[in-house]
């Protein structure tokens, strides 16, 4: 694995060298760094500024040599001195890129793990309800969002998502009683497409599941709880069990009994914790405190699933730990609930909390709460957009690919010898079917990256679309370069990582 590793490293350190020799005789040819310093009036001014710009961008030494000295700047970042250079302003792209690619990767990361996730949930239960209503339903609204383009996408849910939703909380958070009815109706409709079996048991979860959103909707209304929304105990312990039976299910089975004792015993600790938690969240709460509970209780969930044991010890474990992720999770957004009211009423914000601009509220003061709320406000619109561009082609390779592994001799051996159907699903068609979608995974992120040009462009974010926009309108080198050279890293890395992934997801295939 090492040796293979370095390989891959050393392979990529020259490709991408390679490559951002190409890319710098591109840029440096687009167009004239010094057009705006040409068209000042002053004479004075105007031969000073030119003067500034060929100094700083060594305008004044031959393209090859300009080259090795922007690279000379670059390879400072291995000894922790990285220098990519000034911009035609005269400021340090290095500066503005830091900042930038902070923002950019949350953005990024925050719509990578949300279009993987969904679109292979979504693919996987289209192919096994290949040909039904749901998987038309899917298959439309997959061509639907792969055709319509990022701005398109973002420009609506500003309109729908953001200028009216705050409207409608702004006047009361009242939903009519047709709004009511259609939603209980919809979820209804949902929960009977996919839950599979005789007509009669599908209509009989369909129904109970619309009327159940129908009351929870009621409720919502009548309290206004979107004005001050909260869990509370009662709904974290609720929902805790639900995904604690969900992943039991999926992982072994609720028949599988240790596993069983494991979520729900993993579930009771969270729940027990959750009046302490609530103490320990006020002071001094930070991003750090948050990643050690996580791991604290993820290292719980496995204990616990190792001392009840059983056949499949380390079955029982992951499923503990998945468990207290989801349920530390909930706990986690619980709390961010609590935060709402306040955010909202916060004078920068101003009774609008869905924001449609920039990555962050300027000038808003308050603790780690408020803090995230508003970062996650800001994230919700245009994550939404890259996923449902990605979420679409994800979706259709995932469903693709699960029925080639479904129509495979191995698959039917398995049926013929009396296994479940989770089983045969979970166990021995899932992970298979998940080996062309690494591939998969590492070009989209490489696409995303381009992807957010766009899309921070229509939600105003200053990140490192807005760096390359910039660069390439006023034909400023550096900063074109600093985005082309992170693009680059970024899209080596995430194919490495594929490559890992294959030896992980087939034991057949070694990494040497």
């Amino acid at each position: 694995m090492l040796t293979f590793i370095v390989r891959r490293v050393i392979a990529a350190f020259f490709l991408t060298l390679g490559a951002t020799v190409i890319a710098w005789f591109l840029v440096i040819n687009s167009g004239d760094p010094l057009e705006a310093a040409r068209g000042i009036s002053d004479p004075t001014r105007r031969q000073t500024a030119i003067n500034g710009i060929t100094a700083a961008l060594n305008l004044d030494v031959n393209p090859v040599a300009r080259y090795f000295i922007w690279l000379k700047g670059v390879a400072g970042c291995f000894i922790g001195q990285c220098d990519f250079g000034t911009t035609t302003g005269l400021v340090p792209v290095t500066n503005a890129l830091g900042s930038a690619l902070l923002s950019s990767l949350r953005l990024v990361t925050a719509a990578t793990v949300l279009a993987v996730v969904l679109g292979i949930a979504i693919g996987i239960i289209s192919a096994l309800r290949q040909y039904s209503g749901l998987d038309y339903t899917v298959t439309f609204l997959s061509f639907l969002f792969f055709s319509l383009p990022v701005f398109f996408i973002g420009v609506i849910l500003k309109d729908l998502m953001a200028l009216r939703f705050n409207t409608f909380l702004q006047d009361g958070a009242q939903y009519s009683w047709g709004w009511i009815i259609a939603i209980g109706a919809f979820m209804g409709l949902v929960a009977f497409s996919l839950i599979p079996g005789e007509l009669r048991r599908r209509l009989a979860i369909g129904g109970a599941v619309g009327i159940l959103f129908f009351v929870i909707m009621y409720v919502v209304t009548v309290t206004q709880w979107l004005l001050d929304p909260s869990l509370g105990i009662v709904g974290v312990a609720i929902i805790s069990v639900l995904l604690g039976l969900g992943m039991t299910t999926l992982t072994s089975g609720l028949a599988n009994k240790k596993s069983l004792y494991t979520s729900m015993t993993t579930v009771a600790v969270g729940i027990a914790l959750w009046y302490p938690l609530q103490y320990f969240f006020y002071e001094g709460f930070d991003f750090l405190k948050l990643l050690l509970l996580l791991v604290v209780a993820i290292a719980v969930g496995m204990g616990i699933g190792y001392l009840y044991g059983g056949d499949d010890k380390g079955l029982s474990a992951r499923n503990g730990g998945l468990t207290a992720f989801f349920t530390g999770l909930v706990i986690f957004i619980d709390r961010l609930l609590q935060a709402w009211k306040s955010y909202s009423e916060n004078p920068a914000i101003n009774g609008r909390p869905i924001r449609t601009t920039l990555p962050a509220t300027p000038n808003l003061r308050g603790d780690f709460w408020i803090q995230t709320t508003d970062m996650l406000t800001h994230l919700i619109l245009p994550t939404i957009t890259l996923m449902l561009i990605s979420l679409a082609g994800h979706s259709r390779f995932a469903r693709s690919s699960m029925l080639e592994v479904m129509n495979q001799d191995y698959i039917r051996t398995a049926r013929s010898k009396g296994l479940t159907e989770r089983t045969v699903v979970m166990r021995h068609a899932f992970r298979n079917a998940l080996i062309p979608m690494a591939t998969v995974v590492a070009f989209d992120i490489s696409g995303l990256i381009g992807g957010a040009v766009l899309t921070e462009t229509v939600f105003g974010w200053k990140s490192m679309g807005s760096l390359f926009q910039t660069g390439l309108t006023q034909s400023d080198p550096n900063p074109v370069m600093a985005f082309f050279v992170v693009s680059a890293l970024i899209a080596v890395l995430a194919n490495l990582l594929a490559d890992i992934a294959y030896a992980a997801l087939d034991p057949r295939i070694r990494l040497s």
